[in-house]
């Protein structure tokens, strides 16, 4: 972590508490980040509990806690049965988006150049993209994981660069979602290095306002080995993110770095 970036933790509750469930989370993750001033703390629950968790966030108790969603359309209007705009996002509450996820790319056929697509359009309207790299295991085992990272962070690149520091990266190990294996803080360092070589390469500007994020079943035991890393400055927590007890420990171990960062 750098003290220049203030550290991010982002919580993304995929298809989980879209119900009723979804605002005594988004109250507890609220009243857990005000004792955390120097990170920024975030929720993206499903489209169907953007409002409430924005009535919970924004309301009568009124916290700093932002609110993403979990994925968008690039297009802003027309016949596109199930989808939703950016405009429709920023209208529900949202002020962030997670984008190209490695379940989107996975299990639904996102490439890069799709994934690209939507991070200009959320950046035209404001939104805040959390664009999401990452490789397989079997890219991993054949020594390609730079090569996979830096291909899925070129396509977009372009489009960080016109608003640097709007825009977020999540670098995502495909191996580690959801599995319980995580890498090492030096494995992940490597590759978090590597990304910010690619946005010196747009510009230094980019590379020292962007945050890149960790995530791939980060808890509270591994959170703080992680944030130490120099390059990477906040974690996109998966599971984790449903225990409002569990991510407060995550987000109180950004807070340690933080502290540590700007004592020395």
């Amino acid at each position: 972590m750098n003290s220049a970036r203030r550290p991010l933790i982002a919580g993304n509750w995929k298809m989980n508490a879209g119900g009723q469930e979804a605002m005594p989370l988004a109250a507890a993750v609220a009243r857990a980040a005000k004792e955390f001033s120097k990170v920024e703390v975030v929720v993206a629950p499903p489209y169907t509990a953007l409002a409430a968790a924005a009535h919970e966030l924004f309301g009568e108790n009124k916290s700093d806690v932002g609110l993403a969603a979990q994925n968008m359309h690039p297009e802003t209007s027309g016949a596109f049965t199930g989808e939703i705009s950016a405009g429709m996002l920023k209208e529900s509450g949202a002020s962030l988006v997670i984008l190209g996820h490695s379940e989107r790319r996975q299990l639904f056929g996102e490439t890069d150049e799709l994934v690209a697509r939507k991070v200009g359009s959320a950046i035209a309207a404001e939104l805040r993209p959390i664009v999401c790299v990452g490789e397989t295991l079997e890219e991993r085992e054949a020594g390609k994981t730079l090569e996979v990272v830096e291909r899925q962070v070129r396509a977009f690149l372009d489009e960080l660069a016109k608003q640097p520091g709007f825009g977020v990266i999540a670098y995502e190990p495909v191996w580690a979602i959801g599995t319980g294996r995580v890498a090492s803080p030096e494995d992940a360092q490597k590759v978090h290095a590597n990304i910010r070589g690619l946005l010196a390469s747009a510009s230094i500007e980019l590379a020292s306002v962007t945050r890149i994020l960790y995530g791939g079943s980060v808890k509270a035991d591994n959170a703080e080995g992680l944030l130490s890393q120099p390059d990477i400055d906040g974690a996109l927590v998966g599971g984790a993110s449903l225990d409002a007890a569990g991510f407060r420990k995550i987000i109180e171990a950004a807070h340690r770095v933080a502290e540590r960062e700007e004592e020395e």
